[in-house]
């Protein structure tokens, strides 16, 4: 299934809502140090209720070893620069997709890592900075998802 991978996280209420996520559709979530809050934070676990036993979520030290986790797959970098719209590609489920921290999105050096494949971006009214991380990656996830007919829904 897809790989969703937030480079430094920052809310932990995020996080916990993509753990949801994971739970819910199979994809891995993988998580990539510094994180802003612990596994023991409240919030990721109010966030991510009682999914986190059914949720499969890594943690790596930097974005390189997430990379190399991973292994093969199309890199997906979200982002407000992004040329291609996410509905406009279609999707495999080795597909990885990265998206950057809260408040700063990825940095211009995730942007141009050599495994980033594609810069995407979802649209918005413009003058509008981001949308939410986790409300970000459930959209893409799910069009992911859909494309391939809800495997194993």
């Amino acid at each position: 299934m897809f790989r969703i991978v937030f480079n430094a996280p920052e809310i932990p209420g995020n996080s916990g809502n993509a753990i949801r996520l994971s739970a819910i559709t199979g994809a891995e979530l993988h998580l990539v140090k510094p994180l802003g809050f612990n596994f023991e934070d409240a919030n990721l676990r109010r966030a991510g209720l009682d999914y986190h036993d059914l949720a499969n979520v890594t943690v790596h030290e930097n974005l390189d070893a997430a990379f190399e986790a991973l292994g093969e797959g199309r890199v997906f970098a979200f982002t407000s620069e992004g040329k291609k719209l996410y509905t406009d590609l279609s999707y495999d489920p080795s597909d990885i997709f990265l998206f950057g921290k809260e408040s700063v999105g990825l940095s211009s050096e995730d942007k141009k890592h050599p495994r980033v494949t594609n810069l995407v971006r979802l649209p918005m009214l413009e003058g509008r900075r981001s949308l939410n991380l986790a409300n970000t990656a459930s959209i893409v996830t799910y069009e992911a998802w859909r494309q391939h007919g809800f495997a194993g829904a």
